[in-house]
Protein backbone atom coordinates (compact mmCIF):
# COMPACT_ATOMS: atom_id res chain seq x y z
CA UNK A 1 0.00 0.00 0.00
CA UNK A 2 1.20 3.13 -0.44
CA UNK A 3 0.38 6.47 1.41
CA UNK A 4 -1.63 8.22 -0.74
CA UNK A 5 -3.92 5.21 -0.70
CA UNK A 6 -3.64 5.13 2.81
CA UNK A 7 -4.54 8.89 3.62
CA UNK A 8 -6.80 9.06 1.20
CA UNK A 9 -9.80 7.62 2.84
CA UNK A 10 -9.12 10.32 5.68
CA UNK A 11 -9.46 13.40 3.23
CA UNK A 12 -12.53 14.25 4.27
CA UNK A 13 -11.77 15.31 7.81
CA UNK A 14 -8.09 15.70 7.77
CA UNK A 15 -8.18 19.51 7.67
CA UNK A 16 -11.60 19.90 10.36
CA UNK A 17 -10.65 22.24 13.20
CA UNK A 18 -10.41 20.56 16.61
CA UNK A 19 -13.56 20.34 18.78
CA UNK A 20 -13.36 22.79 21.60
CA UNK A 21 -16.54 22.13 23.96
CA UNK A 22 -17.87 25.69 25.43
CA UNK A 23 -18.91 24.11 28.64
CA UNK A 24 -15.43 23.09 29.46
CA UNK A 25 -12.13 24.25 29.99
CA UNK A 26 -9.33 22.85 27.74
CA UNK A 27 -7.41 20.14 30.07
CA UNK A 28 -3.79 21.66 30.31
CA UNK A 29 -1.05 19.81 29.35
CA UNK A 30 0.10 18.54 32.78
CA UNK A 31 -3.56 16.99 33.26
CA UNK A 32 -3.21 15.40 29.69
CA UNK A 33 0.09 13.42 30.53
CA UNK A 34 -1.13 11.87 34.38
CA UNK A 35 -3.54 9.85 32.37
CA UNK A 36 -0.53 8.24 30.99
CA UNK A 37 1.52 8.14 34.06
CA UNK A 38 2.17 4.49 35.67
CA UNK A 39 -0.93 3.24 37.51
CA UNK A 40 0.42 1.01 41.19
CA UNK A 41 -1.76 -1.43 40.88
CA UNK A 42 -0.12 -3.29 43.21
CA UNK A 43 -0.48 -1.18 46.45
CA UNK A 44 1.58 -1.63 49.05
CA UNK A 45 3.90 -4.05 47.19
CA UNK A 46 6.98 -2.21 47.26
CA UNK A 47 6.60 -1.59 50.81
CA UNK A 48 6.67 -5.42 51.21
CA UNK A 49 9.54 -5.86 48.66
CA UNK A 50 11.71 -3.09 50.91
CA UNK A 51 10.55 -4.95 54.22
CA UNK A 52 11.49 -8.28 52.78
CA UNK A 53 15.38 -6.68 51.93
CA UNK A 54 15.55 -4.88 55.09
CA UNK A 55 18.16 -6.67 57.10
CA UNK A 56 18.23 -8.16 60.78
CA UNK A 57 20.73 -9.30 62.99
CA UNK A 58 20.32 -12.53 64.69
CA UNK A 59 20.29 -12.38 68.30
CA UNK A 60 23.66 -13.63 70.11
CA UNK A 61 23.46 -15.97 73.21
CA UNK A 62 25.97 -15.20 75.56
CA UNK A 63 28.30 -17.75 77.27
CA UNK A 64 27.93 -18.74 80.48
CA UNK A 65 31.10 -16.85 81.26
CA UNK A 66 30.15 -13.95 79.52
CA UNK A 67 26.63 -14.03 81.40
CA UNK A 68 28.08 -14.37 85.12
CA UNK A 69 30.33 -11.67 83.89
CA UNK A 70 27.37 -9.17 83.30
CA UNK A 71 26.14 -10.53 86.42
CA UNK A 72 29.34 -9.24 88.10
CA UNK A 73 28.95 -5.94 86.61
CA UNK A 74 25.52 -5.52 87.28
CA UNK A 75 25.91 -6.44 91.02
CA UNK A 76 28.69 -3.69 91.32
CA UNK A 77 26.73 -1.40 89.83
CA UNK A 78 23.82 -1.99 92.68
CA UNK A 79 26.37 -1.14 95.11
CA UNK A 80 26.97 2.34 93.92
CA UNK A 81 23.50 2.88 91.90
CA UNK A 82 23.06 6.25 94.40
CA UNK A 83 25.64 7.69 92.56
CA UNK A 84 23.96 7.56 89.13
CA UNK A 85 27.02 6.03 87.25
CA UNK A 86 27.39 6.44 83.60
CA UNK A 87 27.21 3.40 81.69
CA UNK A 88 27.61 2.43 78.06
CA UNK A 89 25.32 -0.17 77.43
CA UNK A 90 25.15 -2.52 74.38
CA UNK A 91 21.65 -4.82 74.07
CA UNK A 92 19.27 -6.55 71.34
CA UNK A 93 16.51 -4.82 70.21
CA UNK A 94 13.62 -7.35 68.57
CA UNK A 95 12.68 -6.35 65.50
CA UNK A 96 8.59 -5.71 65.62
CA UNK A 97 7.65 -6.97 62.06
CA UNK A 98 9.99 -9.95 60.93
CA UNK A 99 12.90 -12.02 63.23
CA UNK A 100 15.71 -10.70 64.55
CA UNK A 101 16.61 -7.09 65.71
CA UNK A 102 19.28 -4.65 66.09
CA UNK A 103 22.18 -4.13 68.64
CA UNK A 104 22.12 -0.70 69.97
CA UNK A 105 24.55 0.72 72.18
CA UNK A 106 23.60 3.80 74.93
CA UNK A 107 25.70 5.92 77.22
CA UNK A 108 23.64 7.05 79.65
CA UNK A 109 23.57 7.62 83.80
CA UNK A 110 22.06 4.38 85.51
CA UNK A 111 19.40 5.71 87.65
CA UNK A 112 17.95 2.52 88.42
CA UNK A 113 18.27 -1.26 88.41
CA UNK A 114 14.50 -2.95 88.37
CA UNK A 115 15.24 -6.72 89.53
CA UNK A 116 11.83 -7.50 89.99
CA UNK A 117 10.97 -6.30 86.42
CA UNK A 118 14.47 -8.00 85.37
CA UNK A 119 15.06 -3.76 83.68
CA UNK A 120 18.04 -1.10 83.74
CA UNK A 121 16.32 2.54 83.57
CA UNK A 122 18.23 4.73 82.27
CA UNK A 123 18.56 9.00 82.76
CA UNK A 124 18.05 8.71 78.57
CA UNK A 125 14.48 7.82 79.63
CA UNK A 126 15.29 3.95 78.16
CA UNK A 127 14.30 0.94 79.73
CA UNK A 128 15.97 -1.80 79.08
CA UNK A 129 15.57 -5.63 79.56
CA UNK A 130 18.63 -6.85 81.20
CA UNK A 131 17.85 -9.95 79.55
CA UNK A 132 18.58 -8.16 76.17
CA UNK A 133 22.23 -7.14 77.28
CA UNK A 134 25.33 -8.34 76.27
CA UNK A 135 27.68 -5.38 77.22
CA UNK A 136 27.44 -3.41 80.24
CA UNK A 137 30.36 -1.05 80.74
CA UNK A 138 30.69 1.41 83.68
CA UNK A 139 33.07 4.50 83.11
CA UNK A 140 34.59 4.27 86.43
CA UNK A 141 36.23 0.49 84.60
CA UNK A 142 36.74 2.19 81.26
CA UNK A 143 38.72 5.27 82.81
CA UNK A 144 40.60 3.17 85.37
CA UNK A 145 41.69 1.02 82.06
CA UNK A 146 42.87 4.47 80.03
CA UNK A 147 44.92 5.30 83.03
Amino acid sequence: MNNESQTGKYDDIINLPCFNSEKRAKMSLYDRAAQFSPFAALTGYDAAVMEAARITERRIELSEDSRLELDMVQHMLSGIIDTEPSVTVTYFLPDSRKEGGEYRTVHSRLIRIDDNAGTLILASGETIFISTVISLVPDVITHSDED
